[in-house]
């Protein structure tokens, strides 16, 4: 009996021989969708989004007398920079977190970027 596209053993043979960076950024691209999140590939500047994802990235970024804390979220689909104006450190907010965050999209030289979003840490799950 032919197996069915998208059947147990198709998703077990792509398992298989896909990129583990491929299957994470697959894993994380479902999660988001299941949390209710917009997928951030789909997100425009200006528009009032949700998104879900993994922090890649955690910097503090001193400019001039104002520190600004950054960090790139990932959410299996593109990544979306959240900067924190004044901030030097927010507790919770680290690299592999997964979290979720609202605000207005805007552009910075091409990039996605949430400025002073709202975030809910998200708890972990094995």
């Amino acid at each position: 009996m032919p197996a069915k596209d998208g059947g147990y053993f198709s998703r077990l043979v792509r398992k298989l021989t896909s990129e583990v960076e491929d299957l994470d950024a697959h894993d994380l691209s479902e999660k988001s969708e299941a949390g209710g999140a917009q997928r951030a590939c789909d997100c425009r500047s200006g528009q009032e989004v949700t998104v879900l994802g993994r922090l890649r990235t955690v910097e503090l970024c001193p400019n001039t007398e104002a520190a600004t804390l950054e960090a790139e979220l990932f959410d299996g689909t593109d990544g979306v920079t959240l900067v924190w104006l004044g901030r030097r450190r927010i507790p919770g907010i680290e690299p592999g977190r997964t979290i979720k965050v609202r605000g207005r999209m805007a552009d910075r030289n091409g990039r996605k970027v949430l400025y002073n979003p709202y975030y809910e840490l998200q708890t972990t799950t094995s």
